[in-house]
């Protein structure tokens, strides 16, 4: 479960709203990567007790505004994620979303960063949920399971084209529709996994022949080392 996603907002500060005449500061990006990744180990050590103590009293808000901070110190474009672990009890997530300038940045993070543990885990890129098909999202007044989200793929020199299908499609407004296109991909195979092996990605409204599972099109994708030029449906 996430429990929140960096973006500081106005509200993340006691400061009035800047003037929107007024250019955003532009905010240092650091030179050195391993320099910044250690500072900011440094800092989560500082702030572990209180995050600790906030998630213990289910109240993660009191301490965003800290972590927003520290994870901006690494790089201002990362995002990150407190979410529950898959062996550790928490998950801290830093991610670049796959853009190749801020790699060296969560590369040096995950490399200076402590082994996981009972308590905490640390992950550079969003990673899969172990069964998919076991989530539902509540997407405004729907409650979406991604166990009815079929898909239909076809693989060329490693790389997937997919058209994504669920029921709830018919009912949703374009946004919730792509929405719900990529959320599935990405909680089935991880940030990095579908960057990776993804090519095009389509929504299909009405539903389509030869169509697989979520857990189905995991065993595809990541098979595609070893069987490069299987496929499975088309993507028309």
């Amino acid at each position: 479960m996430r429990l929140f996603r960096r973006r500081r907002s106005e509200a993340d500060t006691e400061a009035a709203p800047p003037d929107p005449r007024t250019p955003w500061p532009e905010q240092q990006v650091p030179s050195d990567a391993a320099a910044a990744a250690a500072a900011f180990w440094e800092g989560w050590y500082d702030l572990l007790p209180e995050v600790s103590a906030a998630l213990g009293e289910g109240e993660p808000h009191r301490v965003e505004h800290d972590l927003c901070v520290l994870v901006e110190s690494l790089h201002p474009r990362l995002h990150f994620s407190l979410e529950r672990g898959r062996t550790a009890i928490y998950a801290l997530v830093v991610s670049g979303q796959e853009d190749p300038e801020l790699r060296p940045y969560t590369d040096a993070w995950k490399a200076a960063g402590p082994p996981d543990d009972a308590i905490w885990e640390y992950h550079d890129s969003v990673p899969p949920v172990p069964d998919p098909t076991e989530v539902t999202v509540n997407l405004g007044e729907h409650r979406i399971s991604l166990a009815d989200v079929r898909v239909v793929a076809q693989v060329d020199d490693g790389v997937v084209d997919v058209a994504v299908h669920h029921p709830a499609f018919a009912d949703l407004d374009e946004d919730s529709r792509t929405t719900m296109t990529f959320l599935p991909l990405d909680a089935t195979l991880g940030e990095r996994l579908a960057a990776e092996r993804l090519r095009r990605v389509e929504t299909a409204e009405a539903a389509p022949e030869g169509t697989i599972d979520l857990l189905e099109f995991r065993e595809l994708v990541r098979g595609l080392t070893e069987q490069p030029d299987e496929s499975v449906g088309a993507s028309g």
